[in-house]
């Protein structure tokens, strides 16, 4: 009744969602008096499988075909069902994300397993199997009753801290049978987006509104995030008027994020934008307006004009560091 979980990475790093996943898992295990198994799908160096050890996996199955490092969905989904079967798990754990989302669905067909996505806690096992899950955009909460054997559980970021055990791990090369049906899809082309950290994964974002007045002054943003060590975002009208590129849109229709911080700055904090942030861990809010709806929803606010607080936090977490 092992507990399997499925590891993303990106050009061989593994993802900082999928080590939350496996300290999720490893956490479930541990309730459940089972072991925390992990599959990684391509290539993966042995420095990356150490973390995933040190997150809680007590062994690794590693298929290394390389036709696997592009992320073709139906690849994914054959060669983790294969590992699945033969580890004999009953539970399959992965990060909320794009590529989890369509493998994870792919998977609850090929397994008939039960899948809940969204997933905001531990599972409650004092009376079955029930799982609490974030519903409408992240403004309520269910509570989900799993009574199938197999199950597949999709969390969301920063739910759970990253464990440190700090324990060796085992790695077993696993080789899967994968025909051309597997990559009938084929990817042809990936545009990446720009900028040092992935806005997805970003740890902390800073955001910039239209209370920045213009293009020209991003400065003082990317001043900030470079200080922080974070990914640089904006809200959907900055980004309809071209003063920022789109793929930094957050929000409902843009990209959906779960910092440990979000700081937005200069953003009124419309419903859409909320959608897009509310899984953040702590939201400061800089604006000078106090009566900016998006003051409702932050755990800290600055009352002030961004272009004279900016410089100030900046130099502050500069000296800091």
């Amino acid at each position: 009744m092992a507990v399997l979980i499925y590891l993303e990475h990106e050009e061989g790093a593994i993802k900082k969602s999928s080590l939350e996943a496996v300290s999720y898992g490893k956490t479930l295990a541990e309730s459940l008096g089972t072991e925390a198994l992990a599959v990684g799908l391509g290539s993966i160096s042995t420095g990356e499988w150490a973390h995933v050890g040190h997150a809680g996996a007590s062994k690794g199955y590693h298929v290394t075909d390389e036709r696997l490092n592009a992320g073709v969905i139906l690849a994914h989904a054959a060669a983790v069902s294969q590992v699945f079967e033969h580890a004999g798990a009953e539970i399959l754990v992965l990060a909320k994300s794009s590529l989890g989302d369509a493998v994870a669905a792919r998977l609850s067909v090929k397994l008939q397993a039960a899948l809940v996505s969204n997933v905001v806690a531990l599972p409650d096992l004092s009376d079955g199997f029930q799982v609490k899950r974030s519903i409408f955009t992240g403004k309520a909460f269910a509570v989900t009753a799993v009574k199938t054997p197999k199950k597949i559980l999709a969390i969301k970021k920063n739910i759970l801290d990253i464990r440190q055990d700090r324990h060796d791990i085992t790695i077993e090369k696993f080789a899967v049978t994968l025909g051309e049906k597997a990559f009938s899809a084929k990817i042809t082309g990936t545009d990446k987006a720009e900028g040092e950290i992935s806005l997805p994964e970003a740890d902390i974002v800073v955001s910039g509104g239209r209370g920045l007045k213009g293009p020209e002054n991003w400065g003082i943003i990317e001043d900030l995030a470079k200080a922080f060590g974070a990914a640089t975002g904006c809200s959907k009208p900055v980004s309809d008027l071209n003063w920022r590129p789109h793929h930094e849109h957050v929000g409902q229709t843009g990209i959906k994020v779960s910092p440990s911080l979000y700081v937005a700055v200069g953003i009124s904090g419309a419903i859409q934008h909320l959608a897009g942030v509310n899984s953040s861990k702590k939201i400061l809010v800089i604006n000078k307006d106090p009566d900016a709806p998006f003051f409702k929803s932050a755990d800290y606010g600055v009352v002030g004009d961004a272009f004279e607080v900016l410089p100030k936090l900046t130099e502050a977490i500069k000296a800091i560091k």
